[in-house]
C-alpha cells in the first residue's frame, strides 16, 4: 500500500506543475528547459549518488542509460507529435501506456498477470478516453504520440526488472544524467541554447528538478522494487485528474491535460 501511495503521490506533483510548467516554456525553448530541468535533477541526487554509483557496475550503468534515454525519448516523441495533434487526442493516446504496459511486463519479464489487474486496466483505458475527449484522428501527430506512449511504457516495466537490483539513489541519478544528456543534444540540435531568465522559468525549473524529477522518478525506483509495472502504470493514470484540478484551482481553466506532459513530469 506505501508504494502505490508513494507513486500517487507523485502524480499529484507532476499534475499540479503542469500550470506553472505551461508558464515558463512559453517564455523558455522547450528542450533547453527539460535540458536544464534534469540536469538540475542529476545535480540534486549527485551528492548523494557518487559513492553508490561505484556499486552499479556496467549491467547497472546501461540499464538506468537505457530507461533515462527511453524517457527523453517518449518525451521528444509525445512533443513531436502534439505539434501535429490535438491536445485531446495526446491526452488519451499516451493514456494507453496503461494498457501497453502490462503487455510489455509480459513480453519481457514472462509474467502472467490476473483478471482484476486486466480489468482495472480496461477501467483506467475508458476513464482516461472520457476525461480526454477523444477526437478524429490526425495521422502522423497521433503515431508520434502513441511511440512515445509506447516508450514511457517501457521505461516501466524495465524498472521493475532493475529496480531490485540496484541501489535507486544511483541508479535514479544515472536514469536523469543519460536524460540530460539526451535532451542536451536533441536541444544544441534545435539551437535551443540559452540561458534561462526570470522567476518565472526558474521557478517552474527549480521545482520540476527537484521534486517531480529527481524525487519523482527516485519515488519510482523504490517504489518499483516493492509493487510491479502494471499497478505502477495504473497509479500513473492518475495524473491527468491532479493537472486538470490544479488547472481549475490555479488557472482558473478546466483543460483537456495530456499525460506525461512534455514538461510536466
Amino acid at each position: 500500500m506505501l508504494p502505490l501511495l508513494a507513486l500517487v503521490a507523485v502524480t499529484a506533483v507532476w499534475g499540479v506543475t503542469f500550470v506553472q510548467v505551461k508558464d515558463a516554456v512559453a517564455l523558455y525553448p522547450l528542450f533547453a528547459f527539460l535540458a536544464v530541468r534534469f540536469l538540475i535533477a542529476t545535480a540534486v541526487l549527485a551528492p548523494f549518488a557518487l559513492r553508490p554509483t561505484l556499486t552499479l557496475g556496467r549491467r547497472g550503468w546501461r540499464a538506468a542509460t537505457l530507461l533515462g534515454l527511453l524517457l527523453a525519448a517518449g518525451y521528444w516523441l509525445q512533443t513531436a507529435g502534439l505539434e501535429r495533434t490535438t491536445v485531446s487526442n495526446a491526452g488519451f493516446i499516451t493514456g494507453l501506456y496503461v494498457v501497453f504496459t502490462p503487455l510489455a511486463a509480459v513480453a519481457i519479464l514472462r509474467i502472467r498477470l490476473g483478471r482484476v489487474v486486466w480489468a482495472g486496466v480496461a477501467l483506467s483505458t475508458a476513464g482516461l478516453a472520457l476525461l480526454s475527449g477523444v477526437g478524429g484522428a490526425s495521422g502522423a501527430g497521433d503515431l508520434l504520440v502513441l511511440l512515445g506512449a509506447v516508450a514511457f511504457s517501457l521505461q516501466i516495466a524495465l524498472m521493475e526488472r532493475y529496480a531490485p537490483r540496484y541501489d535507486p539513489v544511483a541508479f535514479t541519478f544515472v536514469e536523469m544524467l543519460a536524460a540530460f544528456g539526451g535532451f542536451t543534444v536533441v536541444a544544441v540540435a534545435l539551437g535551443q541554447v540559452e540561458l534561462p531568465r526570470g522567476w518565472v522559468v526558474w521557478g517552474a525549473l527549480l521545482v520540476t528538478g527537484i521534486f517531480a524529477s529527481a524525487l519523482g522518478f527516485l519515488v519510482q525506483t523504490w517504489a518499483q522494487r516493492r509493487t510491479s509495472a502494471t499497478r505502477t502504470a495504473l497509479a500513473f493514470a492518475l495524473e491527468p485528474v491532479w493537472a486538470a484540478l490544479s488547472g481549475y484551482w490555479l488557472a482558473g481553466t478546466h483543460p483537456a491535460v495530456p499525460r506525461r506532459s512534455p514538461a510536466s513530469q
